[in-house]
């Protein structure tokens, strides 16, 4: 039990954070307040006596996803994290992990030189030994508190409970220079690639959604702010911001979409009036589809998040080791963030105008959309791409994998079953014609822009070449 007076100092180390106090001096006093709190010498362990020195293979996967489960919490809680910028934080988070334990997997190595813009990483002492755990540990909250600055209270408090709860687990049963070198591992492969996040043009975007720098090009093809709220335009730079694997936002390009026409017959008015009609009459399970991959910000961790938690269940399902959840977290944070950069580079080359607002202009004035149009461009359809590019990474990895998608239990959705990854790739991009916000040529040409995307992310060589 701590004393009163242990209390009154965890008291104001809470109250630093509410203050907004750095997180990274808060980082670095973190190990001593987590032994004066927790206790670190007399307590149950979930690292065994020998552990220090073996390879990432041979731990499990549980650091790793209780990290990414906390950060879909954090992307549904934190102020300004629309979709494009979760996307950010998990493709560098996944990068963050990789990089801290690749040291300990023989058969891979480091992405540096094969990412745009990153160079070499610190290297672990090769004679010493290492808790790969608890280095996990250390980088994943390392780096969710570099990313989430700007999260509540409670979230920050949550941040450091986690590192603390496996910092206790761990250190018991590790020789103290073990334990220390493995957290300073994870803390120095987080700052790099901290680093390196600087110069991608996505820096603290969390403040910078909806730019009052942008106007949209007048024209009837073009976006105008939709209802309900008539926002400007979100993210209109994002598709400049320096991608992870592609050369840049306009890799991967899709074809054009029909030409924008207001004569009945032509494909443009035939798109809408799919659109028009199916909304007019949707079925109970069109609703359920549409709802079920809304994954609207604010209530649910955005379509990244989604993607992210489908692969959670994967891993956890699996029994999977460390070593693969540091692969697999990487290539689908890596294909998530390529995927927002090129499909918003996309997007505001076209800046199509949504279907709301066509068909309240051309056809039905009183039409409204079953979900809530958010506010960009229409063209393509960001479900499509980001589904499809993760969903060619996880077979790539897998191959054809049945599942079932329990992403959103906890709002009471009931869960979705799958034969396969593009399955569920196929109903998330088709769930925005339900929806009412996209038509089918964004839907059809993101899905293919997507797999362009995850084939460019699969090419990467995380083996050393020795092994192929």
């Amino acid at each position: 039990m701590r004393s009163a007076g242990e209390g009154t100092t965890m008291n104001y180390w809470l109250a630093s954070v509410s203050k907004g106090r750095s997180p990274l001096r808060l980082a670095i006093g973190s190990v001593c307040l987590m032994a004066l709190f927790f206790g670190f010498g007399d307590m149950e362990s979930l690292a065994q006596p020998g552990e220090a020195g073996r390879p990432v293979s041979e731990f499990s996967s549980e650091v790793a996803v209780a990290w990414f489960e906390l950060q879909l919490k954090l992307a549904k809680e934190t102020p300004g994290f629309s979709p494009p910028v979760v996307s950010r934080a998990l493709g560098y988070s996944g990068v963050t992990l990789y990089e801290a334990v690749v040291a300990g997997i023989p058969t891979h190595q480091s992405l540096a030189g094969q990412l745009n813009g990153l160079a070499t990483l610190p290297q672990p002492a090769f004679e010493e030994e290492y808790h790969w755990p608890t280095v996990a540990n250390s980088a994943l909250a390392s780096i969710c508190k570099r990313l989430f600055a700007n999260t509540t209270p409670s979230n920050w408090a949550a941040i450091y409970l986690l590192e603390a709860r496996y910092n206790k687990q761990f250190q018991g049963s590790l020789r103290l220079d073990v334990f220390y070198r493995s957290v300073l591992q994870g803390k120095s492969a987080a700052e790099t690639i901290y680093n390196w996040s600087l110069t991608d043009g996505g820096h603290e975007s969390y403040w910078k959604n909806f730019p009052d720098s942008y106007s949209p090009p007048a024209g009837p093809s073009f976006w105008l702010p939709t209802p309900q709220k008539f926002l400007r335009a979100l993210q209109p730079y994002w598709g400049n911001n320096r991608p992870f694997v592609l050369r840049s936002g306009s890799d991967c390009a899709p074809p054009p979409h029909p030409a924008y026409s207001e004569q009945a017959g032509s494909a443009f008015y035939a798109e809408a009036m799919e659109i028009y009609d199916t909304g007019k009459n949707l079925t109970r399970e069109q609703r359920v589809i549409a709802e079920f991959w809304a994954d609207n910000p604010g209530q649910t961790s955005t379509p990244p998040g989604h993607c992210i938690s489908i692969l959670t269940q994967i891993l956890q399902q699996r029994n999977t080791t460390l070593d693969v959840a540091a692969e697999t977290y990487a290539k689908v944070g890596l294909a998530v963030a390529d995927a927002f950069i090129v499909c918003w580079y996309t997007k505001y080359e076209y800046n199509l105008i949504r279907p709301v607002t066509y068909i309240n202009r051309v056809i039905d004035r009183a039409w409204k959309p079953f979900v809530l149009t958010p506010p960009f461009p229409e063209y393509p359809s960001g479900h499509s791409v980001q589904s499809a590019a993760v969903a060619q990474v996880l077979t790539d990895l897998f191959g054809t994998v049945a599942f079932v998608d329990h992403t959103h239990d906890s709002r009471g959705l009931a869960p979705r079953s799958f034969n396969s990854f593009f399955d569920a790739a196929n109903e998330a991009a088709i769930s925005r014609l339900y929806g009412g916000i996209h038509f089918r040529a964004a839907i059809e040409h993101g899905l293919r822009q997507g797999k362009c995307i995850g084939q460019k992310v699969s090419a990467l060589q995380f083996k050393k070449s020795s092994t192929y």
